[in-house]
């Protein structure tokens, strides 16, 4: 399952952009946003997450 971001916690750090293997990753008005097709479960983006607003679905 791909990646989740809870737009209500997500403060658009980016920290996740960062480390996505993928580059699946991007900001929408401020928020990130995970492309599920390209996104490869690996979990880098929930673990790097300072506002815990990742999660696996």
């Amino acid at each position: 399952m791909p990646a989740y971001v809870d737009p209500a916690k997500c403060t658009g750090c980016e920290d996740c952009i960062d480390v996505c293997p993928t580059e699946c990753i991007s900001l929408v008005d401020g928020k990130a946003v995970v492309d599920p097709d390209d996104c490869t479960d690996c979990e880098a983006c929930v673990d790097v997450c300072p506002e815990s607003a990742i999660s696996m679905q």
